[in-house]
């Protein structure tokens, strides 16, 4: 009787999502949720080559350090790296005197405390340290950026799809909402007349809700004078910080591709040594195979012979 009742409750509980499943799906295709701005006018990060792409890529030092010089000029005034020390410089090219100017000379303090006082303090950074972050806190980060919390950069190019494209299309991807056109020649505002961008955020369309809380950081022309002579373009100094970012999300790339290319070639030759082993020792041998079992004859006499002593017939 118990089984009947579990039964008929498990058959009501089905019929009911059943229900609920069907009218739910018939809902849905009746009346089909309106398409969102964001879904009509987002745009798929640009294509982006760098020298680190592929499983032969390595890092273009030149250009890591043009990149840690947008770092340090433009976006260190509000984004973090806190999982990079100064010294990690030294991996793109950069000698232990010029790594200590660099910590010494950073715009932002690393946070100590005075020994005589106990009070809070701070101090100029030191190779060891990582990059300190621009704000205090949380607090401070959001009160000196309209509530947005500013991304520490670290491992920006690992957590955005598209990872160092994402990064230079973003940059470079501000453009004017009013009058704006997707592909299919459609203008954003004359679609959705409600997407119009709110204030303190400015529309890109490379964000994933079109409206992004960061003004654009890279605005002009020779924003950043390179040393090493290149011309400082928006487009160039985009890549280039995309670049380093990709370095600091990854700094041992080079070295992991190099052992994965030495691993491979590894297995190949091992392969092929297997592969002649086999042809030499084993090729030519006869495959033996040996009857077991209840129809082996050996064992078919035994049998009969125990049958025979115990006076069992067959």
């Amino acid at each position: 009787m118990v089984r009947v009742i579990g039964f008929l409750v498990g058959l009501v509980f089905a019929g009911v999502l059943l229900i609920s499943l069907i009218s739910n799906a018939a809902t849905y295709f009746s009346n089909p949720p309106a398409p969102l701005a964001s879904d009509e006018f987002h745009k798929e990060h640009k294509e982006l080559h760098l020298a680190s792409d592929g499983p032969f890529g390595k890092f273009d030092n030149q250009q890591l350090q043009r990149g840690f010089q947008v770092y340090s000029e433009v976006c260190s005034a509000c984004h973090s790296l806190k999982l990079v020390s100064f010294r990690d410089l030294k991996h793109i090219g950069y000698n232990d005197a010029e790594i200590k100017k660099i910590a010494s000379d950073w715009k932002t303090q690393v946070p100590s405390i005075n020994p005589e006082t106990g009070e809070p303090a701070g101090r100029k950074a030191l190779s060891s340290d990582t990059f300190p972050s621009p704000f205090a806190n949380e607090v401070a980060a959001r009160a000196a950026n309209n509530n947005a919390l500013p991304p520490d950069l670290s491992l920006i190019t690992k957590a955005r799809e598209g990872g160092a494209a994402y990064v230079y299309s973003l940059l470079t991807g501000y453009a004017n909402q009013a009058g704006y056109k997707n592909e299919k020649g459609e203008e954003l505002l004359k679609a959705f007349p409600d997407a119009k961008t709110p204030p303190n955020l400015h529309f890109n369309p490379y964000f994933a809700n079109l409206n992004i809380a960061m003004p654009p950081p890279l605005t002009s022309e020779g924003q950043v004078s390179y040393e090493d002579g290149t011309k400082p373009t928006v487009d160039q100094m985009a890549k280039d910080v995309s670049a380093f970012l990709v370095w600091t999300a990854e700094p041992n790339l080079a070295s992991r591709h190099a052992a994965g290319l030495a691993v491979a070639i590894f297995l190949l030759f091992g392969a092929i040594l297997g592969y002649l082993a086999y042809q030499n020792l084993w090729h030519e041998a006869k495959r033996v195979v040996r009857v077991t079992g209840p129809l082996d004859p050996e064992n078919q006499a035994k049998s009969r012979r125990a049958k025979a002593k115990e006076g069992i017939a067959g």
